[in-house]
């Protein structure tokens, strides 16, 4: 389930990249056989900036949870071998080259090792439910 959460996370974050980086380029120009050229590049590049990000979503949460499973820990080590991991396969294999591969993995290994060492989360879990309504019944003198 987590390793679908990442993937979609990946996916989102991607498309909205995508859509930014599309911004940089200048439109192409219109030719009598292409219907809206911005546009359908537009759509590739979201589709692969999306894709790109959400392989690499996926992969580095899917073996990070196998570490995790395998190892019975949950330390900065799951998440450094799960980033080198995605590096190293899905961009290593956009670029084709062992060495882009290498780099790669090592980059986003040593990233996300640094961020789960130092304890960086996103959120911190308090405990608290919030509710869009309330949970306490009122009196009849309250209403």
């Amino acid at each position: 389930m987590k390793t679908i959460k990442g993937a979609t996370t990946g996916l989102v974050a991607g498309t909205i990249w995508g859509t930014v980086v599309t911004t940089w380029y200048d439109v192409p120009r219109v030719e009598r056989s292409v219907a809206l050229p911005g546009l359908i590049r537009t759509l590739k590049m979201m589709g692969n900036y999306g894709m790109t990000f959400a392989a690499i979503g996926g992969v580095y949460i899917g073996v990070e949870q196998v570490l995790q499973n395998y190892r019975m820990r949950r330390d900065f080590i799951n998440g450094a071998v799960g980033g080198f991991v995605a590096g190293a396969t899905i961009l290593g294999f956009k670029g084709r080259s062992i060495s882009t591969a290498i780099s790669a993995g090592t980059a986003l290994a040593v990233t996300l090792a640094a961020i789960d060492a130092g304890g960086q989360t996103t959120r911190t879990d308090v405990g608290k439910e919030y509710y869009p309504y309330t949970t306490k019944k009122r009196s009849a003198a309250e209403s």
